[in-house]
């Protein structure tokens, strides 16, 4: 086990708190592994009912997946490395989706990536008010991967896209909107609900105690500005990420998230136009699946070390990505 997790038993509740808030909680190895083997653990122990997934430090729940330590194994020259790291993660993703007992996650602050990966395929998922979620990986060469296409697969496919390709984050109102969590409860009543939940942990039907606290302790928190903005575009799905990109042009209100996905990555671009596409004719163990095959292609592109490299090592936040256009993109190579 890690001390960057902090796992224990509240009554029939597992408790497992993410404890790397230096890094905003990102999912180094030992953390996937410090949670799967929890889950497998409890998943059989009768005494354990239900789980709760926290975050410490102030600023989030998790930033995401550690890709930093992925781009340093592939540059190496040790990308399997890199693959048992998102093979674990993917592994770990599904076992959250797929868990026979009640998983609640209880959000703040920066919810990234990775860390929807944990919370959103939980079963109930909570957040408050404030924070911010987005999948940011076209801004590093990689893709929306750890499992989110098949959660976003349930959302109006304009929403699913321009939330996913253009990597901007967004509040908890658009995070209802998109289906990535369920609640927002008050920051000052989330922790007589971690107690509560506790006890409805130990109740005889933990998962409609659960339902009845989030419905008793939910507040409304206002319109959806994003949502609103992917909901100016065609209804008609998209043939291209081309086509795509050239509808969110024309649309006036949309010009500064335009001018975004102008300078995201073009592989990463296709990549998760066409993984969100298939995605709504999968299941969630299919979608990793398919994250775990192309995990294995954009890890190694030069794109992922240039993109990591601009934006968390170097911060010049200036990636020359190869090609730089969508246009002189050969779709074979993905």
């Amino acid at each position: 086990m890690t001390d960057e997790l902090e796992i224990s038993i509240d009554g029939a509740l597992g408790l497992i708190a993410l404890n790397r808030p230096q890094a905003i909680n990102a999912l180094s190895r030992g953390m996937i592994e410090g949670i799967t083997a929890a889950l497998l653990g409890w998943r059989d122990d009768p005494a354990v009912r239900a789980v709760l997934f926290s975050g410490n430090g102030p600023k989030g729940f998790c930033s995401g997946g550690d890709v930093r330590a992925a781009r340093a194994l592939v540059l190496e020259v040790r990308a399997s490395e890199a693959d048992a790291y998102f093979a674990a993660e993917y592994r770990m993703n599904g076992l959250i989706a797929d868990y026979p007992k009640p998983l609640v996650a209880i959000g703040h602050g920066i919810t990234m990536g990775g860390g929807i990966g944990i919370a959103g395929h939980c079963a109930f998922r909570i957040t408050q008010p404030g924070a911010r979620f987005a999948m940011p990986e076209s801004a590093i060469g990689f893709f929306a991967d750890v499992g989110v296409n098949a959660i976003l697969a349930k959302a109006p496919l304009n929403r699913a896209l321009l939330f996913l390709m253009s990597g901007v984050s967004v509040g908890p109102e658009d995070a209802l909107a998109l289906g990535l969590v369920d609640a927002v409860v008050a920051t000052d009543r989330v922790a007589g609900l971690r107690a509560d939940l506790a006890g409805a942990a130990g109740s005889s039907q933990p998962e409609t105690a659960i339902v009845r606290l989030m419905q008793a302790e939910s507040i409304d928190i206002g319109d959806l500005p994003f949502c609103a903005l992917a909901d100016l575009l065609p209804d008609e799905p998209p043939d291209s990420p081309a086509e795509f990109l050239a509808r969110v042009a024309a649309v006036p209100a949309l010009a500064e998230i335009s001018a975004l996905l102008a300078t995201r990555c073009p592989a990463s671009l296709v990549a998760t136009f066409f993984a969100q596409s298939k995605a709504r004719s999968m299941n969630v163990t299919q979608v990793l699946e398919m994250d775990l095959r192309l995990a294995a292609v954009m890890a190694r592109r030069a794109d992922f070390a240039e993109g990591v490299r601009a934006v968390l090592v170097d911060k010049d936040q200036a990636p020359s990505w190869s090609p730089p256009t969508l246009e002189a993109l050969d779709w074979t190579d993905l």
